[in-house]
């Protein structure tokens, strides 16, 4: 039973601001946390293509006679070839894999002895190796280009490590920055150009939600009260025995889900009243066995009224189970101790105290001071002994309200309590 609708504008407008704000935020770090990803993995691969372009530049004739004679002649050359601003180091090997010649620019001795260390990574036939290696707090680019003799032969490697220089490095965090943003920024105005659109769906929504809660609602009070017209001549019975529910409930600290199933069994305690014979339910004096064994029924006749609507599915377990005893001699089940479901126990004593203090065709009404004594004394063999005591605190505060009230004066009570459960319109007069 939903009781989370809001009851006003400002409400309904907080609400879908609130999840709305929510969704973007979370949409909108997503999709910048992938366009941060995106855009750096492809400032990533352009730094990386372009270091390969650089080093593609030492696979020249010079470079092979320095691999061919073991010697570093052509040193100008390569000198020339090297890009100050972004350079590390530059080795050259043979073959074989073996160094015949380094360069090292101005880097420490410290790290040229790390990068010094780092294996060859020979690539295949004329493929190319490059990838990004961590030296400490370097992020460099390390390329390996194959060098060719002029018959296409191999003859030796470059390997060629680089970082990015300070231009680049700015304009790659500047590209992964906008990408992010933009992503962010597109989450966001999304957002905004839907929420007119949300705002209404869920206003209709809302209406909708509260236009069939108020149907079902209505709908268990007219059920309910037509079995209690029948059965006692009012229907004020169901609202006073539904109040005392209330209360006790909220004394004992039940949850407002459950008080909520507990209102919707209240009304519809003794909907199976309907299949009983008239001749039966409204006997003036004493049943019989046999009629007795009949008027039994009652509670498994009024489930069986709404079993397939899961709107009372909950409510079903006071239906049935009201007139189960804590000593396990109640029926239709024959249920005992805490077999019997909460709300069902609760509703026991409330139901009975209601039924002893109210006038029946058959019976004048009990005192108060009487009545809490018959519900003190069926403690622990026909009612819950902590939900017994706790009635008993309450009971003399709610008797004298309840009792004094005239019918407009219950309904609005009912109507108080039943707002604090559900989001209602306005309730039917009492008949």
């Amino acid at each position: 039973m939903s009781r989370l609708l809001p009851e006003t504008s400002g409400q309904l407008h907080g609400m879908l601001a609130i999840r709305l704000g929510l969704a973007a935020t979370v949409v909108a770090l997503v999709a910048g946390g992938v366009a941060y990803f995106v855009e750096t993995y492809r400032a990533e691969q352009a730094a990386l293509e372009q270091a390969t372009r650089s080093a593609r530049h030492f696979a020249t004739p010079a470079m092979q006679v320095i691999v061919g004679a073991g010697r570093p002649d052509g040193h100008d050359e390569l000198e020339s070839l090297l890009d100050k601003s972004r350079f590390v180091g530059l080795q050259v090997f043979d073959r074989d894999g073996s160094p015949v010649y380094e360069n090292w620019g101005s880097s420490t001795v410290s790290l040229i002895d790390v990068l010094r260390a780092q294996t060859l990574k020979r690539p295949e036939g004329h493929q190319i190796h490059r990838t990004w290696i961590e030296v400490g707090s370097e992020h460099l680019i390390h390329v390996v280009v194959p060098i060719s003799g002029s018959d296409g032969r191999l003859v030796g490697y470059v390997r060629t490590l680089s970082r990015l220089d300070a231009e680049t490095l700015q304009a790659q965090r500047d590209q992964v920055r906008t990408g992010a943003l933009t992503a962010i920024g597109a989450v966001v105005a999304t957002a905004l150009v839907l929420y007119p659109l949300m705002l209404a769906l869920l206003r209709r929504s809302t209406d909708l939600s509260r236009s069939l809660l108020d149907s079902n609602l209505s709908l268990i009070r007219s059920l309910g009260n037509a079995v209690a017209k029948k059965d006692s001549g009012t229907d004020a019975h169901n609202y006073r025995v539904t109040l005392y529910a209330i209360g006790l409930a909220e004394a004992l600290g039940v949850s407002a889900e459950d008080i909520s199933h507990l209102v919707a069994g209240a009304f519809l305690h003794d909907v199976g009243k309907i299949g009983i014979p008239d001749s039966i339910l409204l006997k003036g004096g004493s049943l019989t066995p046999a009629e007795l064994l009949v008027m039994q029924k009652h509670p498994v006749l009024g489930t069986e009224i709404v079993t397939g609507n899961p709107w009372l599915q909950e409510a079903a377990v006071i239906i049935r189970h009201h007139h189960e005893r804590l000593d396990g001699k109640g029926y239709p089940d024959g249920l005992r101790g805490e077999g019997i479901p909460l709300i069902a126990r609760i509703f026991a004593v409330v139901d009975v105290f209601d039924a002893l203090t109210s006038e029946r065709s058959y019976k004048s009404p009990m005192g108060l001071d009487e009545a809490m004594q018959i519900i003190l004394r069926e403690s622990g063999s026909h009612f819950d002994p902590r939900i017994a005591t706790a009635f008993m605190d309450i009971a003399p505060a709610l008797y004298v309200t309840i009792t004094r009230a005239d019918p407009n004066e219950l309904r609005q009570r009912l109507h108080e309590a039943l707002s604090r459960y559900f989001k209602l319109g306005v309730l039917p007069p009492l008949a």
